[in-house]
C-alpha cells in the first residue's frame, strides 16, 4: 500500500512540473533566461570581472532595499558571510556560541573558524528553527554564552522576535543565518533585521543565485563599513600603495557574479510567486504531510518539505523517489551526530531528532 502511495506521489510531482517522461526531476535548479546572458556579457565586455565594479555595488543596494536593511555587503559565499559575522561580533577562541543542531553545516563551521565552541539548542517542530523556549531555558542554567545564531530553515522564519528579546535579556549577541530566507518575512519584517548582523546565501540552488555568493546585512552603518573593509583584505585607500591596517579577507564578491545576481533579482517577484503557488499545490495534495509556513510568517518556500511517519517510511520514500527519477533529500544530519561536533555541549534535542527522522525535501524549482 505504501509503495502505491509513493508511486502516486511521484506521478503527481511529475505532473506539477510537466515532466511525465523519464527525465530526472531535480530538487531546485536555477531559473535563467536571456537576461543573465545579457548582463554577464556586459560585465565581461567591461573587463571589470573581479571584485571591483558597478554590478556588485548595484547588487548590494538592491538587496539592502529589498530586505529593508540600511546596508548590504557582498561576499564570495554565504559561509564567508557567516564567518565575517563572527569576526565582527568579536568571537574569540574558546567563546561559546549557540546555534541549532538542525542546520546546514556552514553555521557550525563558521563558529569553529574562530576557534569558538558551538553549543546546540533544540528547534521548534513547526518552524524547524531555534526554539525560544529551549533557548531561554538553556541560558538560565548556563552562563558565558557570547552569541546566538538561529537559522530560518528552508526559508521558514523562526520566532526571531522572541529570540531577540531573550538575547537582549541575557546580554548575548544575536546573528541571523538568513542563508535560505530571501523573501521571507516574520510579522511583516524581512528576515535579517533583528540581529547585529545577518548572512545570506546565493548558492546555485538558492531562490536567486550568483553562482556562488553571499551577503551580509546590517542596520549599523559603522559595522557595514568595517565589513566592507575586511572583505577587501583590509586595504587602506591610496592611489597606488599597498597598506593594510589589520588581518583582512579576500571575501569580496566578484563583479561577474553580481551581474548574474542582478539579472536574477529582476525576476525575484516572479520566482517567489511561483514558490508560494507551488506550496499551495503541494498543500492540497499532501495535506497533513506538507510542511507549511509557521504562524505570523510569510515564507519564501525555498525548499518544499513533507513529513513522513518515521525514519523507516522516510528512507523508503527517499529510495523510491530517487530510483524513479524524482530527486528528494532528507533534512541534514544533526550537527551533534557528526564526528567533529559530537562532543559539543547541547541541551535536549528531541524536536530536532524527531524532525530528522521525518522531513524530506521534494522538487522545489520554478515551474515554467
Amino acid at each position: 500500500m505504501m509503495l502505491k502511495t509513493f508511486k502516486e506521489d511521484v506521478e503527481f510531482i511529475r505532473t506539477v512540473f510537466n515532466k511525465e517522461d523519464e527525465e530526472v526531476l531535480p530538487l531546485h535548479p536555477p531559473y535563467f533566461d536571456n537576461r543573465e546572458i545579457e548582463l554577464t556579457t556586459e560585465c565581461i565586455k567591461s573587463t571589470f570581472v573581479s571584485s571591483v565594479g558597478q554590478f556588485v555595488i548595484d547588487f548590494e543596494n538592491k538587496i539592502a532595499e529589498f530586505c529593508g536593511v540600511k546596508r548590504a555587503v557582498a561576499c564570495v559565499n554565504g559561509t564567508n558571510a557567516l564567518h565575517l559575522c563572527m569576526v565582527l561580533a568579536g568571537i574569540q577562541p574558546g567563546d561559546k556560541v549557540i546555534t541549532q543542531p538542525l542546520t546546514f553545516i556552514a553555521t557550525a563551521n563558521a563558529i569553529k573558524y574562530c576557534s569558538a565552541e558551538p553549543v546546540f539548542v533544540d528547534v521548534d517542530k513547526d518552524t524547524m528553527g531555534l526554539s525560544p523556549e529551549k533557548l531561554e531555558d538553556f541560558l538560565k542554567k548556563n552562563r558565558g554564552i557570547k552569541a546566538v545564531i538561529p537559522m530560518h530553515t528552508f526559508g521558514h522564519p523562526c520566532r526571531i522576535d522572541e529570540i531577540k528579546n531573550i538575547c537582549d535579556k541575557y546580554g548575548v549577541i544575536l546573528i541571523e543565518d538568513c542563508a535560505e530566507s530571501i523573501g521571507s518575512f516574520y510579522k511583516g519584517i524581512h528576515t535579517g533585521n533583528w540581529g547585529e548582523s545577518a548572512a545570506m546565501s546565493f548558492n546555485g540552488n538558492k531562490t536567486i543565485t550568483t553562482g556562488g555568493g553571499g551577503m551580509l546585512l546590517f542596520n549599523d552603518e559603522k559595522l557595514a563599513d568595517r565589513a566592507k573593509h575586511l572583505t577587501t583584505q583590509a586595504k587602506m585607500p591610496h592611489r597606488w600603495e599597498f597598506r593594510h591596517d589589520t588581518v583582512g579577507y579576500n571575501y569580496r564578491m566578484p563583479n561577474l557574479n553580481a551581474a548574474l545576481g542582478l539579472a536574477q533579482f529582476e525576476k525575484i517577484d516572479k520566482i517567489l510567486s511561483s514558490q508560494r503557488e507551488l506550496a499551495e499545490i503541494y498543500k492540497k495534495y499532501f495535506k497533513e504531510r506538507f510542511v507549511s509556513g509557521p504562524e505570523n510568517a510569510r515564507s519564501n518556500y525555498w525548499l518544499q518539505a513533507i513529513r513522513l511517519e518515521n525514519r523507516k517510511e522516510r528512507d523508503e520514500f527517499l529510495a523510491y523517489t530517487n530510483d524513479n527519477g524524482v530527486m528528494t533529500r532528507p533534512v541534514w544530519t544533526l550537527m551533534t551526530e557528526l564526528e567533529m561536533y559530537k562532543n559539543c555541549a547541547h541541551g535536549d534535542l528531541s524536536n530536532a531528532q524527531w524532525l530528522e527522522d521525518r522531513i524530506v525535501n521534494i522538487p522545489s524549482g520554478v515551474r515554467v
